[in-house]
């Protein structure tokens, strides 16, 4: 929705003088502060006085843009001229003009939110955007007309005062300068006295991070040693225990034979825990060797149900194995690949009192395998759904007196997965079960110094066309990430605009995905600062918000606006065209499909 304030004509140098005026009043009126009524009022004055040097008429709009706060201010210069020529250079700067042509459209350029110059021989236009600032009262019909009342009729000494007025502006700037200058220097001592602090600082952090260092392969080694000098006597607890059990040396009675069975029980308690305590050492460590091998799902299956059968200590509970639909082949490390599954069906078969354990295997997206192990059991609630990923915690439970575990398995499954390229996660409801899945790439292909990104979730092809998608409602960012699957694309998700910029330097994405309303956060202003910025003005931005406003949107660059909820179909195939687009050489194209 645009609603037109004022409209100047410039015929005449008073004409000039009065159009700074009326930008001054007009950005006073909208709540501009001091500054930015100064920056405006200049703006349009430079580029009036080069409508009528150049072209000798012209006109001058003003107008709001928007429905919903913050507003836009936007301005027009228009002249029936023959065009600027060598615009390209103009802009640049590097253009010398013995009339100074060309500073004008420079300063305008930085004092404005957002600059759009057209020109050619039939004239110029040239269309100037500054949002209006935060607490500024929603621009109406209404207020509107109230603006037009209080801007009718200039005064008889209009050159004057606005004389008068820029002296006033320049005496203050100049106060505000000599401020900071003073300002500056005392800044300047402050810095060189930090900076000896800084100095001294950094020496002792480096002194401690190299304790640290130390200490951690201390740590490492520690744990490495201690794990191989525990399993040796384990190994003979465990064998003497079963010599025992097994009457080898002669007849127990009943409370020696379950002292005997403790003893047991115990030192394989242990055991598991000094393998997951090595495992995990060498994880840290970086000595831990990924072995890939060509193997059949359906095959390690059929190990898995063999090793894990003795498990089943009830009749209550059964553990199925789903045959995969079509033979499934992989090439990764299957030992650590299977040390997931088990703990994962292991852990299952502990807390499912009645039902099953399900365990199967689906090929997706993106030349990946999802692993699921799906169980009846006792559940986990939401808030403890990621403390069961953190080394050494457990979740209190009805079981918990006859079930022991060391709250190593799940914080190994993890590392491990993301050793192989994966992940792990967990849908759980309490009292009906859970379902833990490892997702693993079909081919492993050795990434050396890679981590997972943070930004990067799985939805679309992993070499897909990256689309950066700031959205804060988890629930949104997972219905995009259902969209983008089967999908020629990729999401790159950012919940707020910290993320969002920092995910631009990491990728340069073909197009934007943006939710208007983040919590606490001004979208708008992130929005224009995108179309203005020249290494991304290119990329296309599609606004998907709960609120109408589409005019402001693509006053400020949008490509496309969509009311939430958006349609898969609708997202899609603007994407596809979008992304279609060849770049030109004025680089307004995305990047090619």
């Amino acid at each position: 929705m645009s609603l037109r304030i004022l409209t100047q004509t410039i015929r005449a140098e008073l004409d000039v003088v009065a159009s700074r005026q009326r930008a001054r009043q007009i950005a006073a009126l909208c709540g501009f502060g001091a500054q930015d009524q100064a920056r405006i009022a200049t703006a349009v004055s430079e580029l009036a006085r080069n409508v009528f040097s150049y072209v000798g008429s012209g006109r001058i709009s003003f107008s709001i843009e928007g429905s919903t706060a913050p507003q836009l201010l936007v301005i027009t210069i228009e002249d029936k001229g023959t065009g600027i020529a060598q615009l390209d250079l103009v802009l640049s700067g590097r253009y010398q003009s013995s009339t100074g042509m060309g500073l004008g459209l420079l300063g305008a350029r930085r004092m404005m939110d957002q600059f759009e110059i057209d020109t050619g021989p039939g004239g110029t236009t040239i269309v100037l955007r500054k949002l209006l600032p935060s607490g500024s009262p929603v621009m109406t019909a209404a207020l509107i007309g109230e603006v037009g009342g209080q801007l009718a009729g200039l005064a008889a000494d209009v050159t004057l005062s606005e004389m008068q007025q820029q002296n006033k502006e320049l005496l203050a700037t100049l106060a505000e300068l000599k401020t900071r200058q003073d300002e500056l220097l005392e800044l300047t001592r402050e810095l060189e006295d930090t900076n000896r602090g800084v100095v001294a600082l950094y020496a002792e952090l480096d002194e401690k991070a190299d304790h640290l260092r130390r200490a951690d392969d201390m740590k490492s080694r520690f744990l490495s040693n201690m794990s191989h000098e525990f399993r040796t006597p384990l190994s003979s607890i465990r064998a003497l225990s079963r010599l025992l059990i097994d009457r080898v040396d002669g007849e127990l009675n009943g409370e020696q034979d379950k002292q005997a069975r403790y003893i047991l029980s115990s030192a394989e308690a242990l055991t598991d825990l000094v393998d997951d305590l090595l495992d995990l050492a060498k994880i840290e460590a970086g000595k831990i060797d990924v072995r890939p091998v060509q193997f059949d799902v359906g095959e390690m299956f059929s190990a898995l149900r063999g090793m894990l059968r003795p498990l089943l200590v009830s009749n209550t509970v059964d553990l199925v194995f789903d045959e995969p639909d079509a033979p499934i082949s992989m090439y990764t490390d299957e030992a650590k690949l299977s040390q997931i599954l088990r703990n994962f069906i292991s852990n299952a078969l502990k807390f499912t009192e009645r039902g099953e354990v399900r365990v199967s295997a689906r090929v997706i997206a993106g030349g990946t395998v999802e692993f699921a192990v799906k169980d009846t059991g006792l559940g986990i609630a939401p808030a403890n759904q990621q403390l069961i990923f953190e080394e050494f915690s457990q979740v209190e439970n009805a079981l918990q007196s006859r079930v022991k575990g060391t709250g190593l398995g799940l914080p190994l499954c993890r590392k491990l997965a993301l050793l192989l390229g994966g992940e792990v996660n967990v849908e759980s409801t309490l009292g009906e079960g859970s379902t833990f899945r490892a997702t693993v790439a079909l081919q492993y292909s050795a990434r050396p110094g890679t981590a997972p990104d943070a930004h990067e979730l799985a939805g679309g092809v992993p070499d897909g066309i990256p689309i950066l998608v700031v959205e804060d409602n988890p629930g949104v960012v997972l219905l995009y990430k259902t969209f983008f699957r089967d999908s020629p694309f990729r999401m790159v998700a950012a919940r707020s605009i910290w993320e969002a910029d920092q995910a631009l330097r990491a990728v340069t994405p073909a197009a934007v995905v943006l939710d208007l309303y983040l919590t606490g956060e001004d979208t708008w202003r992130w929005l224009s600062d995108f179309k203005s910025d020249p290494a991304c003005r290119h990329v296309p931005v599609i606004v998907a918000s709960e609120v109408e406003d589409p005019g402001k949107a693509f006053a400020l660059g949008a490509s496309a606006y969509f009311k939430k909820p958006l349609r898969r179909e609708d997202l899609i195939q603007r994407l596809s065209e979008l992304c279609a687009l060849a770049p030109d050489d004025k680089g307004r194209g995305a990047a090619p499909r």
